[in-house]
């Protein structure tokens, strides 16, 4: 018979996977929605490109939030044993959180100014772009462990 120590310990696991997965989700379908969805609409239907791209500058900002939030949340989820063997992921999610925060507080602030606009405005898509490379990295690799995860859970119960 197991003890009810070795029940909780599983349910705490379990709850700590199911949350990495959800905040793994909910950051990288912030990114896409925002990025692939939301911006695009915004310079289709607003009137001018400046207000589409204001409008934009400002759901970048909610979203460099939401980002740093998810990656800080993965980052004190992912202490574990086996650290080891995912450092890989430590080092997406770490990457996906200086991605954010340089982008917006150092490449932003170059766009605002118009400062050669072209080139910080392709730096920030690239930043956004690896930022949601990781995302979908982190969050591939949390779902392939799911089956896993799920069928050690159902044989301890």
């Amino acid at each position: 018979m197991k003890s009810w120590r070795f029940a909780t310990s599983n349910f705490a696991a379990g709850l700590r996977d199911r949350a990495t997965l959800w905040v793994a989700a909910a950051w990288w379908a912030s990114l896409t929605m925002l990025g692939f969805v939301v911006v695009p609409l915004l310079f289709i239907y607003l009137p001018t490109p400046a207000m589409a791209g204001t409008m934009a500058g400002h759901l970048f900002t909610a979203q460099t939030w939401i980002s740093m939030v998810c990656t800080l949340a993965l980052l004190a989820l992912h202490k574990k044993p086996g650290f080891a063997a995912t450092t890989w992921r430590f080092a997406c999610i770490a990457l996906g959180l200086a991605c954010a925060v340089v982008a917006e507080w150092i490449v932003a602030p170059h766009i605002v100014a118009r400062d050669n606009l072209a080139l910080w405005h392709r730096l920030g898509s690239g930043m956004y772009l690896v930022q949601w490379l990781c995302a979908i990295a982190v969050f591939q690799s949390l779902l392939r462990r799911l089956p896993k995860a799920l069928a050690a859970a159902n044989d301890q119960v």
